[in-house]
């Protein structure tokens, strides 16, 4: 692709990126961010991108990407921090204090019945708010064990959540 035929429909493609990176939960900062991240990237395709069909999705996919490894290199809220502030958010109304103890106390007793590996290791991550890689190296766990091993504890938690709201 020549250079000016990138210039012409550069405004589109940062557009499409711009947009995909907003679906994807980026602010607009961050996905004005994402979207100059994949015109670069696009940039360095230029002489390659005759090969693809739709440049634009090429663009929207890219930006997806950097928008998703962007949120997972952020480090995650400790536990601890997250009950401040709904502690909080809700520290005027009685009611509402009650409901907020009785759901910390209710996601203490799930936690406790995670199995105790699955229990370890979101505790290291969330509340120690270690690394992946340090939890590894502490473990003597693979990376990706690391990984689906948290991924199973947040899951399990999610349905759980999802069926005691269901309940409600």
């Amino acid at each position: 692709m020549t250079e000016s035929a990138f210039e012409k429909i550069a405004p589109q493609l940062r557009l499409r990126a711009f947009e995909a990176s907003r679906s994807c939960g980026a602010t607009p900062s961050e996905a004005e961010d994402m979207a100059q991240e994949t015109m670069l990237r696009l940039w360095q395709m230029r002489n390659n991108l005759h090969r693809y069909q739709s440049l634009e999705a090429v663009a929207a996919q890219t930006a997806r990407r950097l928008t998703l490894n962007a949120k997972r290199r952020k480090p995650p809220l400790p536990i601890d921090s997250l009950t401040a502030v709904h502690a909080s958010s809700s520290a005027g109304l009685p009611d509402e204090q009650l409901m907020e103890l009785e759901n910390e106390r209710w996601l203490d007793r799930q936690l406790e019945q995670l199995p105790s590996t699955q229990h370890t290791l979101l505790y290291m991550r969330q509340v120690e708010r270690r690394s992946t890689k340090e939890i590894a190296r502490l473990t003597g766990l693979e990376e990706p064990s690391v990984r689906t091993l948290l991924s199973r504890a947040r899951r399990t938690l999610f349905e759980k959540l999802k069926k005691r709201e269901q309940n409600q």
